[in-house]
């Protein structure tokens, strides 16, 4: 079932959501997962304000996990500005998600973060999951940092102010075990397999704030492979529109499940929302077993070595 929150229509249909959280629950192989679509600024205050009404409909719509975009909580403006504002993760601005979190009783993705880096000029860009108790399960600092030259476009370096992180990182939760990631990761499967089929993640988790150019030619493309070649369920929280004047993102927040079918989107890419889904883990085994994948990659030992120097333990 596959369900969309955009700006208004919450008001008009909270009962509906109700009595489908409680179907929901009855099912124990059956959680309700949501990806945001929003357009965050250098208003750190503002930003908070749009995510704060963001989890309390998707708390009130029965979603247990809320994934929100990368950047959620600030967008830069101009060049040094990111770092400026950067904090350590137990800092004032993630306390106030975490607050959300437990105030709400939602378990919140929420990536990527400027976490104050290892010296004045980088930062990390970390995506935090918190579970509904608002505490800090787990940290992924991205690894695949976006330095591109956009065709038509502009000149971004990611590595000028962010120091790369290292591990792979997965978690337990009621919704499944996650996968935790970043945006630009997207295009390096590797990861994804890793997660996969060494660390046996069941859904992927990809905030993002993909430029309209790249995400006009890839984002849906890039999601859907994923999908289908770990056959686990992504899901893919998105920046969009224009920010600043210098920067603009794609949007287009998807839920995507093991077949590559996309289950949850919002009717415009470009607005504020939720799009919510009941993501079936029941689905994600019977996918598995039909197609048993894993036990050609596991026969022919694929992963006896590095993949692209991450370390297989």
């Amino acid at each position: 079932m596959a369900l969309s929150l955009a700006r208004n229509p919450i008001h008009r249909s909270l009962s509906s959501f109700r009595s489908r959280a409680f179907k929901c629950s009855m099912a124990a192989s059956s959680i309700r997962v949501g990806a945001v679509q929003m357009t965050s600024t250098n208003d750190i205050e503002a930003n908070f304000n749009t995510c704060s009404r963001l989890v309390k409909e998707a708390s009130i719509a029965g979603v247990k996990l809320l994934c929100f975009p990368e950047a959620f909580s600030f967008v830069s403006s101009r060049d040094g500005e990111s770092l400026e504002i950067a904090e350590p993760i137990d800092g004032p601005i993630m306390q106030r998600y975490c607050s959300l979190a437990r105030e709400s009783n939602i378990w919140l993705s929420l990536g990527g973060f400027q976490e104050k880096g290892p010296d004045d000029n980088h930062l990390h860009n970390t995506h935090v999951l918190v579970d509904d108790t608002g505490s800090i399960k787990s940290l992924y600092r991205k690894i695949h940092l976006f330095d591109v030259d956009v065709p038509g476009n502009m000149v971004y370096k990611e590595s000028n102010f962010t120091t790369p992180g290292d591990d792979i990182v997965v978690e337990d939760s009621p919704v499944g075990r996650l996968g935790l990631t970043v945006c630009y990761d997207i295009r390096f499967p590797e990861l994804y397999q890793l997660l996969r089929f060494q660390h046996n993640a069941q859904v992927l988790l990809v905030p993002a704030a993909f430029t309209r150019v790249t995400g006009e030619a890839h984002w849906e493309i890039l999601l859907r492979a994923r999908a289908i070649e770990t056959q686990c369920y992504v899901v893919a929280a998105a920046q969009a529109g224009k920010h600043n004047e210098k920067r603009e993102s794609y949007g287009d927040s998807l839920i995507i499940d093991p077949w590559g079918r996309i289950t949850a989107r919002l009717p415009d890419r470009l607005s504020t929302g939720i799009a919510i889904v009941d993501i079936d883990l029941l689905n994600i085994a019977s996918v598995r077993t039909r197609m048993p994948i894993s036990e050609v990659i596991l026969n022919r030992h694929l992963f006896l070595e590095d993949v692209n120097g991450f370390p297989l333990s």
